[in-house]
C-alpha cells in the first residue's frame, strides 16, 4: 500500500468498515525473519480456490460491501517503521473503521493499538501467544517482538490485557505479569468451557504459536503443549463485545508445511471478519 489516502481508499472509509491491510515488517524479530512474508502468504491462500470465503456465521467475505482489502503497507527501516505503521492505522481509525491487520511479527502491535487507542477509550485485549512478549527490552530493542505488550502497558491507555496460551514463562516474565497486573491464563490452566469476561471495545492480538506445532508448523518459535485450532475459533465465536480491531502475527512461510498453517491463519481471518461484520449489522461498536 503507498501512501496516497485516495489510492488506497482511507479518504473515502466508510464507518464501521471492517479494513484489511498487510503490514509486512520482521525486523525486530529475535530468532529467525520470515513473518514479513505473510500477508502475502496468507491472502494466496485465502483466495486460491480450495475453500470459499465464508465465515461461520454465514457471512460472505466475497464482494461483501463493508469488507475492504487494503493491500499492504509500504514501510520503511527500523523505528521510522513503527511510526508509519502507527501513523496508517491513526487514519484508519479515524474514520471508525475496523482493522485487521496481517503481520508481521507482533512488534507491529504495539503501534496499531497504539493508534486505536487514542481513538477508543477504555480499550482491553484479548491476546493468544505461546509467550506474554512483556520484556522492558530484549535483544537490545524496546521494539522487539518480544516487547510489545510491555510498551502498550505503559502507555496507561489499556484498560486491561487477556492472555491465553502462554507456555513456558520465565521469573522475570512472571514478575512483568505482576506488575501489569495481567490475566494471564496459562495453557496449564486452560479449559476449553472456563468463562473469560471481557468487555469493549476489545482488540484480539492472535500469535500463531499459540497452537500446537501440530496444527501451525509455520512458526518460528515451536512451543509444544498448545492450543487446538477449533480451541481458538471457539473462544473468538464466543465473544459478545464490540471487537475495533485484531492483528495475526508470527505466521512464518518459510517454516511452513504444504501452507497449513497459511490455511490456518486464513481461517482466523475470515472468523474474525465474520464476527466484525456481523457486528457492523447489528450496530455493536
Amino acid at each position: 500500500m503507498n501512501s496516497s489516502d485516495k489510492r488506497t481508499g482511507i479518504a473515502d472509509m466508510a464507518p464501521d468498515t471492517v479494513a484489511l491491510i498487510g503490514v509486512p515488517f520482521d525486523e525486530y524479530s529475535s530468532f529467525m525473519r520470515g513473518p514479513a512474508k505473510a500477508p502475502a502468504a496468507i491472502r494466496r491462500v485465502l483466495h486460491n480456490g480450495a475453500s470459499n470465503l465464508f465465515a461461520e456465521n454465514g457471512i460472505d467475505l466475497e464482494g461483501h460491501p463493508g469488507f475492504c482489502d487494503l493491500g499492504d503497507l509500504t514501510l520503511p527501516e527500523g523505528e521510522d517503521a513503527i511510526a508509519a505503521i502507527q501513523a496508517a492505522i491513526a487514519k484508519l481509525a479515524s474514520s471508525k473503521a475496523r482493522v485487521l491487520a496481517l503481520g508481521g511479527d507482533h512488534a507491529v502491535t504495539f503501534p496499531i493499538v497504539d493508534a486505536l487507542a487514542t481513538v477508543h477509550e477504555g480499550l482491553s485485549i484479548l491476546h493468544f501467544d505461546a509467550h506474554p512478549d512483556l520484556y522492558e527490552t530484549f535483544a537490545g530493542s524496546c521494539f522487539s517482538h518480544a516487547c510489545p505488550f510491555a510498551r502498550i502497558l505503559e502507555t496507561g491507555r489499556v484498560d486491561r490485557l487477556v492472555q491465553v496460551g502462554v507456555r513456558g514463562m520465565n521469573d522475570l516474565q512472571r514478575r512483568q505479569v505482576e506488575k501489569y497486573r495481567v490475566t494471564c491464563i496459562e495453557m496449564k490452566d486452560f479449559r476449553q468451557d472456563m468463562p473469560i469476561e471481557l468487555k469493549g471495545p476489545l482488540y484480539i492480538s492472535l500469535d500463531m504459536d499459540v497452537l500446537d506445532p501440530a496444527y501451525a508448523p509455520g512458526v518460528s518459535h515451536h512451543e509444544p503443549g498448545g492450543m487446538a485450532t477449533r480451541d481458538v475459533l471457539k473462544l473468538i465465536q464466543s465473544i459478545q463485545c464490540p471487537i475495533v480491531g485484531a492483528d495475526i502475527v508470527e505466521y512464518n512461510p518459510d517454516r511452513d508445511v504444504n501452507e497449513m498453517t497459511a490455511a490456518v491463519a486464513a481461517k482466523f481471518l475470515k472468523e474474525l471478519a465474520g464476527i466484525m461484520l456481523q457486528q457492523s449489522v447489528t450496530g455493536h461498536f
